[in-house]
């Protein structure tokens, strides 16, 4: 799931329906304080229920204005070591973003500065000798979670490597026909993802997926994605059927 390029603005909170207070959910702990902004650390699972569904891993105000002007906030990572890397872009975002700067082209900004820092990581340098080889496809691949009959591959992949060598902005999932780097007939999930959402994630991108197949544009199809997630989260029993009936011939 690629953030969309537009600020987000969530009705719910608009119309004032939800109140965060520090020390409730989706608040974990906080980690931290650089220049003027508390870094936290949330529930990303709990903001994708109850708030905004594209909320992945991180946000400040100016994207997400459900969030204090004063907080960045990095939902809890299943595979930490990336925080540092999401700082550095949000300080930048942030700073544009106050000052006028549209978002696409405060978010291009924010993730010049921070390629640059994931190109001094340990792990970037580890596999930067093969990037342009397939054998990194092999990397990214950590376990295939489902074998569809109509030969839909999911696989559950390190985002971590996805993010250093292919798109910056890879988050949560992804398939063929949005990422040229994924492979034909592949649905790619971030293992930062809980075990708990991994089928919310699929049921989204392959929506998505059956969408622009059929010739869609990715915005509309990632808007219809995000409803039948949203509503999958909100009827917990209906998510296996609504899974297989994206099951389609591919």
């Amino acid at each position: 799931m690629k953030e969309v390029k537009f600020p987000f603005l969530n009705k719910n909170f608009e119309e004032g329906k939800f109140k965060i207070e520090k020390g409730k959910k989706p608040y974990l702990k906080k980690d931290g304080k650089i220049s003027e902004f508390e870094i936290w650390i949330v529930d990303g699972k709990y903001i994708r229920d109850n708030i905004c569904e594209d909320f992945v891993n991180i946000g400040q105000h100016y994207v997400f204005d459900f969030i204090p002007k004063n907080e960045f906030w990095i939902a809890k990572e299943e595979d930490n070591g990336e925080e540092h890397f999401y700082i550095d872009y949000l300080l930048v975002e942030n700073r544009l973003m106050k000052s006028g700067v549209s978002y696409d082209e405060a978010s291009t900004l924010a993730e010049q500065v921070e390629r640059k820092e994931r190109n001094k990581s340990i792990l970037f340098k580890k596999f930067k000798k093969i990037r342009n080889n397939p054998k990194i496809i092999e990397k990214v691949h950590k376990k295939l979670f489902k074998k569809f009959r109509n030969g839909i591959n999911v696989w559950i992949v390190n985002g971590e490597l996805v993010r250093d060598f292919f798109e910056i902005s890879y988050t949560g999932g992804g398939h063929d026909k949005f990422y040229d780097f994924v492979p034909n007939k592949e649905i790619w999930i971030d293992n930062d993802i809980s075990k708990e959402e991994i089928k919310f994630i699929l049921l989204h991108e392959i929506h998505e997926r059956n969408l622009m197949k059929k010739g869609m544009s990715y915005r509309k199809a990632h808007f219809s994605a995000t409803e039948i997630e949203d509503f999958a989260r909100h009827h917990k029993t209906k998510l296996n059927s609504l899974i297989k009936l994206e099951i389609i011939p591919d």
